[in-house]
C-alpha cells in the first residue's frame, strides 16, 4: 500500500460526528441500553445529617426484590473513597446519604417502596455551617491537585503594612451543585463472575479500576461502558455510589438492575463546590506594582472524606510579587463531601483575585487592564520557572481592542440609559495545561479504512469528532475513512474526561498510534488488516508540567435596573490563548459553554443551606437557578494562534474549563462600574443591589 498524503483535517470546523445519533434519538445512554429482564433500583437517602441506622422497616411488596441496607448487604472490599463502601455501616454522616436500596420489577414499584420504607434512626448533634473562625479548623497535608496547601514569600505583613495603597477584602463563594442534563446512572449485570456496568461517567478505565476494587475484582473482569455520557462537569470524574450499588443489587437478585438517581439526589450524594470564604490583601505602590499578594482560604470538607479544593493556587501563577502567601483551611461538617466542579478551585479562586484586583485599581484610578499588565511576570512568580507560552497580556489587549474597552469612563455610575446603569468590566483566566497517560490503537483494512480505539468517553465536549480529525491527519486520509471508538473499558486504557486534559492526553495516544501505523503501510495489508499501538504514558511522565497554561481574558457588560437591581448581562466576551485549537467549532462550543457556567455562577447559581437540619432547600431545578437562554444577550470567544508542542505533540492546552474562570469576577466588576456597589458574596441578588 502506499504511503497517504495529509489531509489537514486539524483546524477545522467539523461537525460533531456523533451528532446524528443524539438528534434521532439513536444514541444511548446509561439506562437505554436493550437489557432482557431488568430490575429497577430506587435510593432511600437519611433525613437527618448526623446519626446511627438501627434498623429498618421494609414494605411487603410482590413486585419488591429486595432492599438491602447494612444488616443484609454484601460485604465489600475496600477502597479509598469510603463513599463507595456503600450500605456497610450504621453511620450517618449527612442528610442525604443512601442508607437503603429497594429493587422492584418496575421503576414505579421500586419508588413507591422506597418511600414507604421506615427508618429507626439514633439521631446526634450536627455541625453544617462553614464560618472564617469555626474553632475546628485544621490545615490539610495536601490540596486535591496534590500541590501545597500553603505557600509562602517574603515578608507579606511588612509589604502591606509600607504599601502604598492596601486592600483587603473578603470575598464569598457559595454552595455549587453539578447538575448534568442526563442523572447518575447505571445498568449492571453479572455474567458467571465477571460485572459489565453501562454507567454514566468521564472515564470508563478509571472507574472499572475503582469498581473492581470494591468488589475485589480482577480489573479485568469489570466492563465498563459509556459509549455517550450526557454531561459531567468533573462529577462523574470518579466512580459514584449509584454504579456500586446497582452492581450490589444486580448480584442479589441475580439479574440486571437499573439505577438512576433521581434529581433532587444528585443535590447530596454525588459531590458538590465548596463554599468557600476568601480574604485577599495586595499591597502596592503608587503606580500600581504589586509589592504583597496573600490569599487565605477557608472552605469545608465532610467527616467521610476529605476533599480539600485547591482555591488559592492560581494566585501563585498570575501576578508578580515578592511577597506573597497563600493558605488552606478545612472545617469538617455534616455534610456531603464536596468533589470536582468544572475549574474546581481556579473557578472560586478567581472571583476573589481578579475581584480584589480591580478594587485595587479602583483605588489607585489606573485603568484595570494596564494594572494587570504593569503585574507581568517574566517567569512564574513563586519558583521562576520559565512559562512554556504565556500571552495573558496579549489577550488582553486585543481582547480590549475587539471588546470596545478603550471608550470607557472609569469611574462607576456614570452611564444611565432610561432606567439602566451601564457598566464594563474585566478579569483574567488562567488553568493549567495538564497531561495524563493514554494508550490507544489503530488498525487499517485491507479496504483502506481506518478504526482507532481508545477509552476515551465524550460528555458533550466534542472529543470523538476531535480524535477522528487527529487520526485523519496523522494517516493523511479523508475523514470518512477514520472511524473512532471510544466510551469502553475494554478498548485501550485512556484517562478522565477531566481537568481540561482530555483532548491533549487521548489526541497525544492516538497521533502516535497513527504515526506508527503509517510507518507499516508499506507493507502488504493481510485479511485481518494491520494494527500499530502507542502507549503515550512514558513521554507524558516525562513531561515537565512546572510552567505550562492555557490564558484568557473576560470581558463584560451589564445593565442594572436602577429601582428593581435586575441584572442583565447584554455582552461577554473572551480572548483565549490556549494552544492549537484542533476545532473551532467545537471550541467555541466548550468556551461560551463555560463562560455561560460563570454567568450562573455570578448571577443565579447557589445551594442554599438549612444550618438546623443539614440540608440544601433548593435541591431541585426549580429553586436551584442557572442561566437560561433568555439570560444569555451577546455571549462571544475569540483565541489567539499559539504554537506551543511543549505541552504536547500537537501543541494542545486544553479549553473545557477555562470559560468559566474568571467569567464571574468580569460580571461583577462590571455590576461594580455600572452602580458604585461592591458586592462581595455570590451571587449577585437582586437584593445586594436594591435601591442603586
Amino acid at each position: 500500500m502506499t504511503t497517504p498524503t495529509r489531509t489537514g483535517s486539524i483546524g477545522t470546523p467539523v461537525a460533531r460526528i456523533e451528532g446524528p445519533l443524539k438528534v434521532t434519538g439513536a444514541a444511548r445512554y446509561a439506562v437505554e441500553y436493550p437489557v432482557e429482564n431488568v430490575a429497577y433500583a430506587w435510593v432511600v437517602q437519611s433525613p437527618v445529617p448526623r446519626g446511627t441506622l438501627t434498623g429498618i422497616d421494609a414494605p411487603d411488596d410482590e413486585d419488591v426484590l429486595a432492599t438491602l441496607w447494612h444488616g443484609n448487604a454484601p460485604k465489600l472490599a475496600k477502597s479509598r473513597d469510603p463513599e463507595l463502601l456503600v450500605l456497610q455501616s450504621p453511620r450517618i454522616s449527612y442528610r442525604g446519604q443512601v442508607v437503603a436500596l429497594v429493587v422492584a420489577r418496575t421503576l414505579e414499584a421500586a419508588r413507591h417502596a422506597a418511600q414507604s420504607v421506615r427508618l429507626s434512626i439514633e439521631v446526634e448533634t450536627h455541625d453544617a455551617e462553614l464560618a472564617a473562625d469555626h474553632p475546628h479548623l485544621y490545615t490539610p497535608e495536601k490540596l486535591n491537585t496534590g500541590d501545597p496547601t500553603d505557600t509562602s514569600q517574603g515578608d507579606v505583613d511588612a509589604a502591606l503594612r509600607e504599601a502604598a495603597t492596601t486592600v483587603d477584602v473578603t470575598y464569598r463563594t457559595p454552595a455549587l451543585h453539578n447538575q448534568p442534563m442526563e442523572p447518575h446512572a447505571t445498568t449492571a449485570f453479572w455474567v458467571d463472575d465477571d460485572l459489565v456496568l453501562y454507567d454514566s461517567n468521564q472515564g470508563p478505565s478509571a472507574i472499572a479500576k475503582q469498581v473492581a476494587g470494591v468488589f475485589g475484582l480482577d480489573v479485568a473482569r469489570v466492563h465498563v461502558v459509556a459509549e455517550h455520557v450526557g454531561g459531567g462537569f468533573g462529577s462523574k470524574g470518579s466512580a459514584r455510589p449509584n454504579a456500586i450499588l446497582a452492581a450490589m443489587a444486580a448480584r442479589v437478585v441475580d439479574i440486571p438492575v437499573r439505577l438512576a438517581l433521581p434529581r433532587q439526589a444528585l443535590f447530596t450524594m454525588v459531590g458538590h463546590r465548596t463554599p468557600t470564604i476568601q480574604r485577599v490583601r495586595l499591597g502596592a505602590t503608587a503606580d500600581g506594582v504589586l509589592t504583597a499578594i496573600a490569599h487565605d482560604v477557608v472552605q469545608q470538607t465532610s467527616t467521610l472524606h476529605e476533599y480539600a479544593e485547591a482555591t488559592a493556587v492560581v494566585t501563585r501563577h498570575l501576578y508578580a510579587a515578592p511577597n506573597r502567601r497563600t493558605s488552606h483551611r478545612m472545617a469538617r461538617l455534616d455534610m456531603p463531601t464536596p468533589r470536582w466542579m468544572r475549574a474546581p478551585g481556579e473557578a472560586p479562586g478567581m472571583v476573589a483575585l481578579e475581584c480584589a484586583i480591580d478594587e485595587l485599581a479602583a483605588s489607585l484610578a489606573i485603568d484595570p487592564i494596564e494594572l494587570r499588565i504593569r503585574n507581568e511576570p517574566d517567569v512564574e512568580p513563586e519558583d521562576g520557572t520559565p512559562f512554556s507560552s504565556r500571552q495573558y497580556v496579549e489577550c488582553l489587549r486585543e481582547g480590549a481592542a475587539r471588546f470596545g474597552w478603550g471608550s470607557r469612563d472609569p469611574r462607576p455610575r456614570q452611564r444611565r440609559e432610561g432606567n439602566w446603569w451601564i457598566g464594563t468590566g474585566v478579569a483574567g483566566a488562567i488553568y493549567p495545561s495538564m497531561v495524563m497517560p493514554s494508550t490507544a490503537s489503530a488498525r487499517i483494512e485491507p479496504d483502506g479504512n481506518v478504526e482507532v480505539s481508545v477509552a476515551a468517553v465524550d460528555i458533550g465536549t466534542g472529543s470523538r469528532t476531535i480524535l477522528h480529525q487527529v487520526a485523519a491527519d496523522a494517516l493523511g486520509i479523508p475523514l470518512e475513512r477514520v472511524t473512532v471508538r471510544i466510551g469502553d473499558s475494554a478498548l485501550p486504557k485512556a484517562s478522565i474526561a477531566g481537568g481540561s486534559s482530555g483532548s491533549a492526553s487521548w489526541s497525544w495516544a492516538v497521533d502516535g498510534a497513527c504515526r506508527a501505523l503509517r510507518e507499516r503501510l508499506t507493507e502488504p495489508v493481510p485479511p485481518e488488516g494491520l494494527t500499530a499501538t502507542f502507549d503515550a504514558g512514558p513521554a507524558v511522565k516525562a513531561r515537565e508540567d512546572a510552567g505550562k497554561h492555557a490564558f484568557g481574558a473576560h470581558f463584560a457588560e451589564v445593565r442594572v435596573d436602577a429601582d428593581t437591581g435586575e441584572v442583565r448581562v447584554s455582552r461577554l466576551f473572551g480572548m483565549y490563548a490556549v494552544g492549537r485549537v484542533l476545532n473551532p467549532r467545537t471550541a467555541r462550543s466548550q468556551f461560551i459553554g463555560g463562560m455561560t457556567m460563570g454567568m450562573g455562577m455570578a448571577l443565579h447559581e447557589e445551594s442554599v443551606l438549612d444550618a438546623t437540619t443539614g440540608d440544601w432547600v433548593n435541591h431541585d431545578l426549580a429553586e436551584y437557578h442557572v442561566p437560561a437562554h433568555a439570560d444569555v444577550e451577546s455571549i462571544e470567544a475569540a483565541w489567539l494562534d499559539e504554537d506551543d508542542p511543549t505541552v504536547n505533540p500537537l501543541g494542545v492546552k486544553g479549553i473545557g474549563e477555562i470559560g468559566i474562570v474568571g467569567s464571574p469576577a468580569a460580571i461583577v466588576n462590571a455590576i461594580w462600574h455600572a452602580t458604585g456597589v461592591r458586592v462581595r458574596d455570590l451571587p449577585v441578588r437582586l437584593d445586594k443591589l436594591l435601591g442603586c
